[in-house]
């Protein structure tokens, strides 16, 4: 069984409807003993790193996931990849999940081409770096989709595929011991996401 972590923040019936659609059972919930009943966990996420982050901690699920990390596969997608890293400097500093050696920062001050929107949204092809098993059913530089305003740096060894935007190297997937992350969302990137999101059903 494959939980969707439930804490107010994200879009969870795309993500729920993408995994049932693949045959998955999946169940969404913010219950903690659920979370650790689970065979793997993915934490969505869309909204404020510093918002979210202290849901997490109000709702008791932060150190629940932090050990159930070290126990199965584990997902965090856009925002909830963001979160897996040591802290945010998204409007202030804030600390994160620390699952993922790293920080995020905002992308406009990256880009040397300001007439560059941000967000960064839209497609935009991920160019494979490192070969992993989430990768399993994924070809390089196949399409995924990105809302963001903010991106991973100094993660540099956790990087599986990047995106570049303007000047800029996304890291686009990630990846420390059990813990994968996609800046991306997989259950928005057609079937180049759903064939990801099996292989993450796989491992």
């Amino acid at each position: 069984m494959i939980a969707i972590v439930d804490y107010g923040v994200g879009n969870l019936f795309s993500l729920r409807s993408s995994l049932r659609s693949l045959g998955l059972e999946t169940e969404v919930s913010g219950e903690a003993e659920r979370l650790r009943a689970a065979d793997r966990i993915i934490l969505p996420g869309v909204g404020a790193f510093g918002d979210a982050g202290a849901k997490l901690e109000a709702t008791g699920l932060a150190p629940v996931l932090r050990e159930e990390a070290g126990r199965k596969p584990f997902l965090g997608i856009c925002l909830g990849m963001q979160l897996l890293f040591d802290r945010s400097f998204e409007y202030g500093e804030h600390p994160g999940l620390g699952l993922i050696p790293g920080q995020v920062d905002f992308l406009g001050e990256e880009l040397e081409d300001k007439s560059l929107k941000v967000p960064h949204m839209g497609w935009n092809r991920l160019a494979i770096v490192k070969d992993d098993p989430l990768f399993k059913y994924f070809e390089d530089g196949e399409y995924v989709y990105y809302v963001h305003s903010f991106y991973a740096r100094n993660c540099r060894d956790s990087t599986l595929g990047i995106s570049r935007y303007g000047n800029a190297s996304i890291p686009g997937a990630v990846r420390r011991g059990n813990v994968w992350g996609t800046q991306f969302h997989p259950e928005k990137s057609g079937d180049a996401g759903l064939r990801l999101l099996r292989a993450f059903a796989e491992l």
